[in-house]
């Protein structure tokens, strides 16, 4: 269905088309002929209000191009959008409504939080759900790096023989938990996009093993594991 607001230029490049027989003739033309609106909109295909709106305008204007400059201005223009992004890049983890709160300072304006929605998409940017990273320290770091050094002229034939076990635990989580962060498409492994978590005591504990031969039964566990629990787990 073709809409009512169809530029002058390709109106012109329809009226100027060879007219053969079953040809579509433009509507202002059938217009200048003492054809009816609704017989108009039948031969066209159109409705009746989008040839009723196309009349109308090459009666007000004498011609049937949309103005420019039509529809309500933006509260936030190129410049604002601009002074909006920098914050929002800064302090990915802060929600729209603290966002709107300081759009409001910043620009004395009344600003919904819709508004700040859109804006913050107009800058190319989106809310996405965090990435969960584990918070190591830097003694956690040098042990992890001294023992990838230690290892690293094992064959592929000597890891297959490693069995991989780990536990994991079962919480509830309770509060502000700030799972969305501001970001763009590229900065999904940025890590001040990611939601640092770090190891509490835990009701359930749950434990797992895998090796190159596939993977083996997850084992519930009340309590804690150990080294010794572990041990005899993977027996």
């Amino acid at each position: 269905m073709i809409g009512y607001k169809k530029s002058l230029s390709e109106w012109q490049c329809l009226s100027e088309v060879k007219m053969g027989r079953g040809s579509p003739i433009p509507p202002m033309l059938q217009y200048q002929k003492a054809v009816s609106q609704r017989k108009i909109a039948k031969s066209l295909k159109l409705s009746s209000s989008t040839v009723h709106k196309i009349i109308q305008r090459f009666r007000e204007s004498g011609t049937i191009s949309v103005r420019k400059g039509q529809g309500r201005k933006t509260i936030l223009d190129g410049h604002d959008l601009w002074a909006l992004r920098w914050p929002s890049i800064t302090y990915r983890n802060a929600t729209v409504m603290e966002i709107t709160t300081w759009a409001q300072e910043y620009f004395q304006k009344t600003l919904l939080v819709n508004t700040i929605h859109r804006a913050i998409r107009h800058c190319r940017l989106k809310l996405y759900r965090s990435n969960k990273k584990p918070y190591l320290n830097m003694i956690q770091k040098r042990r992890c790096f001294f023992w990838a050094k230690a290892h690293l002229k094992w064959t592929v034939a000597k890891w297959k023989t490693v069995l991989w076990s780990d536990e994991s635990k079962l919480e509830v989580l309770f509060g502000k938990l700030r799972r969305h962060v501001i970001r763009t498409k590229e900065d999904k492994d940025n890590p001040s996009c990611y939601q640092r978590s770090v190891q509490k005591p835990a009701s359930l504990m749950v434990w797992g093993c895998m090796s190159a031969c596939g993977m083996g039964r997850l084992h519930i566990w009340k309590g804690t594991i150990n080294a010794e629990r572990n041990m005899s787990s993977s027996m």
